[in-house]
């Protein structure tokens, strides 16, 4: 049964195994679904480019700067123009959120790609 399943793609073992609709690594317990055969679909949706405001390709690691003042939801607080966010990790976030950040002086969280530039 293990002769037809996938390795892991986090850590290449190749004791993966099923639970429910997931796969699941037993070396290092990442979970994953199974790719439908040979579909392009999957491909597409992991090459998900983001962009920043001026069109400039963004990657894990980058960093960048706001570009406009920004409101922070709850809070009295503004993270303002040319404040420098070192370390992103790009995600698919709730709504149009994509950047994963800690901003220095407010703490962890998430921005749009349209309100930053990599810097």
């Amino acid at each position: 049964m293990t002769d037809t399943l996938p390795p892991c793609p986090a850590c290449s073992s190749p004791f993966a195994y099923e639970m429910g609709a997931l796969l699941v690594c037993p070396e290092c317990g990442n979970e994953w679904a199974p790719e439908a055969g040979g579909d392009d679909d999957g491909a597409a949706t992991e090459a998900r480019v983001i962009k920043d405001a001026v069109g400039n390709v963004l990657a894990d690691g980058d960093t960048v700067t706001v570009i406009k003042d920004l409101k922070i939801k709850g809070s009295s607080s503004v993270i303002k123009v040319g404040t420098k966010v070192r370390g992103i990790r790009l995600l698919d976030g709730v709504g149009d959120h994509d950047i994963d950040c800690k901003v220095d002086g407010v703490g962890p969280m998430q921005l749009k790609s349209s309100v930053v530039k990599k810097a």
